[in-house]
């Protein structure tokens, strides 16, 4: 690759703990669920903007055809992605969903999960799509059943990769776990430094 003048990146997992699994093994944990307790529904937590939707095609990749209810906070933008042409199958609010009878998979936003609105739902097996569900303190934390390893950030090797590909002269790293990436490239001998910005917040905060 051609160097470049300056790489920015972002370190919301940039230490050697993080590994992110494969994204299509972590989904089919929530089929399995599903098909192993059947009399239970499955409430998972997601993230409106990309989350969900990439989660859903991972489940209809695998073959998941039964509808898929959402929390009124992730309809507009799933119908967005809809009128785009990205497939997401069959979608429903979750507000049409009147009997409980199990088996029903339901997507909210992360705050939900233990909210007056899902109080409604009984007997549930409660999810969360995160990267920070490598943390066993994090799953206890948020009282979750279902941890699912999906994350819209690089891991550890997929930084460091992509900055020995980049080859640049200088790196600024913002957004997370910046001391140990820069410890990691100061080693390397590369001029680094932190870059803060203003506005940003983990991933799951």
């Amino acid at each position: 690759a051609n160097n470049c003048n300056t790489f920015i990146t972002e370190a919301t997992f940039a230490l050697p703990v993080f590994t992110h699994p494969n994204d299509k093994l972590e989904a089919k944990k929530i089929i399995d669920s599903i098909n192993n307790n059947s009399a239970q529904t499955h409430l998972i937590g997601v993230y409106a903007l990309g989350k969900c939707q990439r989660l859903i095609c991972l489940l209809r990749d695998l073959g998941f055809n039964k509808t898929i209810y959402l929390h009124g906070a992730l309809i507009k933008i799933s119908e967005y992605y809809v009128s785009e042409e990205i497939k997401l199958g069959a979608i429903k609010n979750a507000s049409e969903l009147k009997d409980f009878n199990g088996g029903d998979l339901i997507l909210c936003p992360p705050s939900a999960l233990h909210d007056r609105w899902s109080q409604k739902f009984k007997d549930t097996v409660k999810g969360f799509v995160s990267g920070w569900m490598t943390i066993k303190q994090r799953i206890k934390q948020k009282n979750i059943n279902l941890p699912i390893v999906i994350s819209d950030h690089a891991d550890w090797k997929e930084l460091t990769d992509t900055i020995k590909e980049v080859s640049p002269e200088k790196v600024l790293v913002t957004h997370g776990r910046d001391e140990a990436l820069l410890s990691f490239l100061n080693k390397k001998g590369y001029k680094c430094e932190s870059l803060n910005l203003l506005g940003f917040e983990d991933e799951d905060d």
